[in-house]
């Protein structure tokens, strides 16, 4: 009789242990996007991309190394509080290996010191503030999205080289606007040298009536010489034909407003040969990871290609499951060790963590406004890809 308990005893260990065993061989991943709020469309996109991903990577079993693959996705509504614990439910309650997010810099901002306090890799997708790979950076963060700073060598490869060359920005005012005109003013000053700043504007996030904004910039340049432009950097509803009505030609000025979602970029239909820079256009990049992104798209949304932050999600998952199966596994030591230095294939082709900082160095693309689009997202031809080495983003984060 005691044998028997004692077998009894043992085998209900054994079946717990393999319940613990097969819950534990899940492979948990916390997705975090502002779903809600001005940036909606970017959180949408992302989680889009982020799902095919993992179903591209996975040859769509939705399992990886044999671990079930379980995505579990928080709304922060674009609100910095709300990432934060969001994260900390994620890591503390719902024991994720690994999260991803957030849309907005504000939010993953928030996030960074609960992944140092968790000790768990955070991959930023999409926030672009410098300081996240910066001043504000810990070992556990690494970017799929671009920086501040590439975005803004991006967009100087677009400005001319020679020539007096006057600008004014347009930014909003949060840490994405403001890090973005910093940035832009330090890779103009090195690389730009005929560029000079004029002035710069910034508008709250929500601005709908843009012609105050628009009168100071035109007063800032109008009597400047040479080639006159206004930049933008600008997240959601986009300024540019309300500035573009209050006709800046008037006075020799051009607009430069940068690479954007497609329902944005429409926008720039009416004005053909426009330049500037963007992260992702369907149509650049060639290479099979791409084509399967944009036919499998178009199949599923009634012939709407991927975005920009579809792209960045597809990219997010990339990276995470290239470094669990370098990693051999989930523990963080050995993500981390895995993920220095590691190259990963993304929509945009090859990707790397700069093992100094964590931040992905990756190509970006000059375009210039098609004449003849076909479509409403027929919009750019490509001008040059900006390979990573144009770009020399500085280390900034004083490991």
């Amino acid at each position: 009789m005691q044998r028997v308990m004692k077998t009894a005893a043992l085998t209900a260990a054994l079946i717990a242990g393999s319940a613990m065993t097969a819950q534990a061989a899940d492979l948990k991943i916390a997705l975090i996007a502002s779903k809600t709020g001005p940036l909606e469309a970017y959180a949408k996109q992302t989680e889009t991309g982020f799902m095919m991903g993992l179903e591209y990577l996975t040859k769509g079993s939705m399992t990886w190394q044999g671990r079930k693959i379980q995505v579990i996705v928080k709304d922060d509504q674009f609100k910095p509080d709300l990432a934060k614990s969001l994260l900390e439910q994620a890591y503390a309650d719902d024991n994720v290996d690994l999260a991803v997010g957030t849309t907005g810099s504000g939010g993953a901002l928030a996030m960074l010191p609960v992944a140092e306090e968790h000790k768990k890799v955070l991959i930023v997708e999409p926030a672009v503030a410098d300081a996240i790979t910066g001043e504000k950076w810990n070992k556990y963060i690494f970017r799929t999205g671009r920086s501040s700073m590439q975005d803004a060598y991006a967009g100087a490869a677009a400005f001319p080289k020679t020539g007096e060359v006057h600008v004014a920005t347009l930014a909003q005012d949060y840490a994405f606007g403001r890090d973005g005109i910093k940035a832009m003013k330090e890779a103009l000053a090195l690389s730009h040298p005929n560029v000079k700043i004029a002035f710069e504007e910034y508008a709250p996030t929500q601005t709908t009536d843009f012609t105050a904004s628009a009168q100071r910039l035109f007063d800032a340049l109008k009597d400047k010489p040479g080639k006159k432009i206004i930049a933008i950097i600008w997240a959601g509803p986009h300024p540019l034909p309300k500035i573009a009505d209050l006709k800046p030609e008037r006075f020799g000025i051009e607009i430069a407003p940068g690479g954007n979602i497609l329902p944005v970029m429409k926008l720039y239909k009416p004005y053909p040969g426009m330049e500037g820079a963007i992260y992702y256009y369907y149509d650049f990049p060639k290479n099979p990871m791409n084509d399967w992104l944009v036919t499998e798209h178009k199949k599923r949304n009634n012939g709407a290609p991927p975005d920009f932050f579809t792209a960045g999600g597809f990219a997010a998952a990339s990276a995470a499951l290239t470094a669990i199966q370098k990693a051999g596994g989930s523990n963080t030591d050995k993500l981390i060790a895995a993920m220095e230095g590691m190259a990963f294939d993304t929509p945009k082709g090859t990707m790397f963590f700069r093992k100094d900082d964590h931040q992905a160095m990756q190509q970006m693309y000059h375009f210039r406004v098609k004449k003849d689009g076909k479509s409403d997202v027929d919009l750019l031809d490509l001008v040059q890809v900006i390979p990573e080495s144009a770009m020399p983003i500085p280390i900034r984060n004083k490991r």
